[in-house]
């Protein structure tokens, strides 16, 4: 799974999930995209199961680029454990994403497949999403 290989601080603030993206809303390596349609966090189990699946679909046929990485820890307290004493321990990463952002890029494929492909990876992500084609 993604994870950050070193990072300034261990923990960080939930941060805000508002408002729309203004990078990366472009599709600029493959032909076919999946663009977010909402707000949220896609944690790096998420993609790594979005990921696998569009190589399975496709046979690992074509290319897949993945526009987005987890980089924002994600702390949890230990169930069953008295309020205070501190921040819990980072349990996960996720990456935040914002309406309009490109999450996966496919290509050298034909564009059923990539449909079925991204249609199937978007059912792995908590987040809606849309199939785009470039122009």
């Amino acid at each position: 799974m993604l994870a950050p290989k070193r990072a300034k601080y261990r923990k960080s603030f939930r941060g805000s999930r508002t408002g729309v993206s203004t990078r990366g809303t472009n599709i600029d390596f493959g032909e076919f995209a999946l663009q977010a349609q909402s707000n949220g966090w896609v944690s790096s189990r998420q993609i790594e199961a979005a990921r696998r699946t569009l190589t399975h679909y496709t046979k690992r046929g074509g290319r897949i680029w993945i526009r987005i990485f987890p980089d924002k820890p994600v702390t949890k307290k230990p169930p069953e454990t008295r309020m205070g004493s501190g921040k819990g321990d980072v349990a996960e990463y996720v990456a935040v994403v914002r309406a309009g952002r490109i999450l996966f890029e496919m290509g050298a494929i034909t564009k059923e497949v990539a449909e079925e492909a991204m249609r199937l990876a978007a059912a792995k992500l908590s987040i809606r999403t849309k199939f785009m084609v470039k122009n």
